[in-house]
């Protein structure tokens, strides 16, 4: 038997909130939110991670009030995956060690190697108590866009797939040279050679900063779909919120016709994550709803 688990990718975000239509009324603390979602959804993405180191108290929170089989995927901090960094979002005392420039942000090739072990140090004690739990599922690494599959971003993927050592390690591609027709098969079988689970994505066709959508799985323990919406107009969109980016609503015929090629996945491995990144408002948790509908309708 296989599990296939549905959730979001995240639990609080603004626009989802100032809907007022996905939480009940008087459900307006951090505790009571998580609660009310874990009460409905099995998984959730944590995406906080990406923007700033996540913390580990708010991991014993996060396993204090979630059901004993609750799942959390965590987004790898952005430093990490090569994304442009602001020292802003940079632990204090570990900004002050890295020379001021004219340059606004920082990237992995920045830091001397002591402040990256540090830095990753503590990305996995944050991460411990959620992995001592049993409620860490995959951590997520949604490499750029400018990411490309050169003898450089393989030397970048191949560190982090060695620093993610005992952890299960997700990739999401963003630049489409890791995923053509001249690229796929080492890609693929880079990561079925070091267990790292493939993201299927789901994203508009037509753009040009998204890798191929490769319905693979690389590790038998997990497949991961992320679905993003298929909205071309706003996918390169930039501003203070990502959620305007992924402001698409699933019809039920595309919810019908993924859920079968999510079942065809899911029968190549043990389990499968199910994961709505079309945040905007509470259209993620209205797709989930529907997905987890149809998916037990088949079962």
């Amino acid at each position: 038997m296989t599990t296939i688990l549905c959730g979001t990718a995240g639990w609080a975000d603004k626009s989802l909130i100032a809907c007022k239509r996905f939480y009940p009324r008087g459900c307006s603390s951090a505790q009571s939110r998580l609660a009310y979602y874990a009460s409905i959804f099995p998984l959730v993405e944590v995406d906080s991670s990406y923007y700033a180191l996540p913390s580990r108290t708010n991991s014993e929170l996060w396993v204090e009030r979630t059901p004993e089989a609750f799942v959390f995927n965590v987004k790898a901090f952005r430093l990490l995956t090569g994304h442009q960094t602001g020292r802003e979002a940079l632990p204090p005392d570990i900004a002050l060690q890295i020379p001021e420039t004219a340059k606004k942000n920082l990237y992995y090739r920045d830091f001397p190697s002591e402040l990256l072990d540090e830095v990753w140090r503590r990305f996995f004690d944050a991460l411990a108590p959620l992995k001592q739990a049993g409620k860490l599922g995959a951590v997520l690494f949604q490499f750029p866009p400018w990411l490309t599959s050169s003898a450089q971003g393989k030397a970048h993927v191949e560190t982090c797939v060695s620093r993610m050592s005992g952890h299960t390690m997700a990739i999401e591609f963003r630049n489409s040279s890791w995923l053509d027709d001249k690229h796929r098969s080492w890609t693929l079988g880079f990561e079925r050679e070091h267990g790292v689970t493939h993201v299927v994505m789901d994203a508009p066709p037509d753009v040009t900063t998204r890798a191929q959508t490769v319905w693979e799985a690389t590790n038998r323990e997990l497949a991961i779909v992320r679905l993003h919406g298929r909205n071309t107009e706003t996918w390169n969109a930039t501003g203070p919120s990502a959620s305007g980016r992924f402001n698409y609503e699933y019809a039920d015929e595309e919810l019908l016709e993924l859920s079968i090629q999510i079942q065809m996945l899911a029968k190549q491995v043990t389990k499968t994550h199910v994961i709505f990144n079309n945040c905007f408002e509470d259209q993620g948790q209205r797709n989930g709803r529907t997905m987890m509908q149809l998916l037990e309708a088949q079962s």
